[in-house]
């Protein structure tokens, strides 16, 4: 029985991850199926009771609008997509239940791992947006030991979603375009800091305004990580690069949260080998 898994939402043609998971199960040589399905919010329930018939059907990934309305139909959440309050991917385990995760978290942290596993006297995020992807995002953080800045158009927003995602941290929450004109603040000297500047809102994608943040607000070796992957260099990480920075696309969480979520559905992690070869199918 080939095993199949597919990626659902309303809209769906603009999803990337048929093209990853072929990709994958081409370089492995795995015999199995991966697709996109169309569902409208009236069906979810139905998709779900039809999935769980199939019995070559090894999960989903979910896109919006259903992050958040699928929990209530699975038998059991990930710890992680309980705390973020959101699922991105199904998978039917080998009891037969379908339990649901959050890739997303994980698939963001990836392109940060060897910063991560050093040492830091203070590490120090600033998140600009505070749309779904954010939570995954504030959660993933605050797990790693960041004090947040959250900025929103709406500061009371922001403040909610830290209070909910990371009580226990002193974290902040700012108006949007507090970031928009320049500063004259002195940083102290970061030596053996971390420092990131996250843009999580769809500013800087194709159709919408850039994002506006002047470059005077980043400490001295922040790393730029844009999570738009359209397009995947966007125009704050060609200033921030430009200024010397180091920058991370949107492509690199779309990666890794796609690697999580394929070594679910199919038992293995994928080759990595061929990234850059992903990356221009995923540009074309």
């Amino acid at each position: 029985m080939i095993p199949y898994a597919e990626v659902i939402g309303d809209p769906i043609t603009q999803s990337k991850s048929p093209a990853i998971h072929t990709h994958w199960l081409k370089q492995a040589g795995i015999a199995g199926e991966y697709d996109r399905a169309h569902v409208l919010p009236a069906d979810l329930p139905a998709y779900v009771e039809r999935a769980r018939a199939r019995t070559d059907w090894r999960g989903c990934n979910v896109t919006m609008p259903y992050k958040q309305a699928i929990m209530p139909l699975l038998d059991r959440l990930d710890p992680v997509a309980s705390a973020i309050g959101a699922v991105n991917t199904v998978v039917r385990e080998a009891d037969g239940a379908l339990a649901g995760y959050n890739t997303d978290a994980g698939g963001f942290l990836e392109p940060l791992q060897a910063e991560l596993a050093q040492p830091h006297l203070f590490r120090m995020a600033r998140i600009l947006g505070t749309g779904g992807a954010a939570r995954a995002i504030i959660t993933a953080l605050a797990r790693e030991g960041f004090t947040l800045v959250l900025a929103g158009r709406d500061p009371g927003k922001a403040r909610a979603m830290l209070d909910e995602l990371a009580p226990d941290g002193e974290h902040h929450a700012i108006a949007l375009d507090h970031f928009a004109g320049p500063t004259d603040f002195e940083f102290d000297d970061r030596l053996g800091c971390l420092d990131l500047v996250v843009n999580a809102s769809p500013l800087g994608m194709a159709g919408q305004p850039p994002l506006a943040f002047d470059l005077s607000h980043a400490p001295p070796g922040s790393i730029f990580y844009d999570i738009v992957t359209h397009p995947h260099d966007t125009p704050l990480l060609q200033s921030a690069r430009a200024a010397g920075f180091r920058t991370v696309d949107g492509l690199s969480m779309l990666i890794g949260q796609a690697a999580l979520a394929f070594e679910k559905f199919y038992g293995l992690a994928p080759p990595r080998s061929a990234d850059d070869e992903l990356r221009q199918v995923l540009t074309v």
